[in-house]
């Protein structure tokens, strides 16, 4: 039989934050992913859908930024911001989305560094190495 005192009490110590406005559980700031677990999955879908514009736009599907964010239904100015991603260094987006190796900026951020010469890029996306 069960006494009153016999009840275990797991604590876990999570925070729950907001991220592209939906609700996520962040883990222990001690905690480190697997492998596995490391890229973000809005990057990954983001670089996608820049290549898939930037190739639609060099097949002259659409002569314009304006024209490309009307048909897909987004604003002018994020369709302009998130295009840049297709135009950063081949070993920086290699390493994102074969290598699996997590960002250190943000998607945000990441959108401004096209930019920037290829090493730059790198060492901004994964830190001095």
């Amino acid at each position: 039989m069960t006494r009153g005192n016999d009840t275990i009490r797991v604590l876990i110590p999570l925070k729950l934050r907001k991220k592209n406005g939906r609700p996520k559980i962040m883990p222990p700031a001690d905690y480190s992913p697997s492998e596995d677990q490391t890229q973000d999955p809005h990057i990954l879908r983001a670089i996608g859908r820049a290549w898939g514009w930037r190739r639609r736009m060099e097949a002259g599907e659409f002569a314009t930024i304006q024209e490309l964010s009307e048909a897909v239904g987004l604003a002018e100015r994020h369709v302009s911001r998130q295009l840049r991603l297709a135009y950063l260094a081949p070993e920086v987006l290699k390493r994102l989305t074969c290598g699996r190796e997590a960002s250190a900026v943000s998607l945000y951020d990441l959108c401004f560094l096209a930019g920037e010469t290829w090493q730059e890029q790198a060492e901004r996306v994964f830190g001095r190495a």
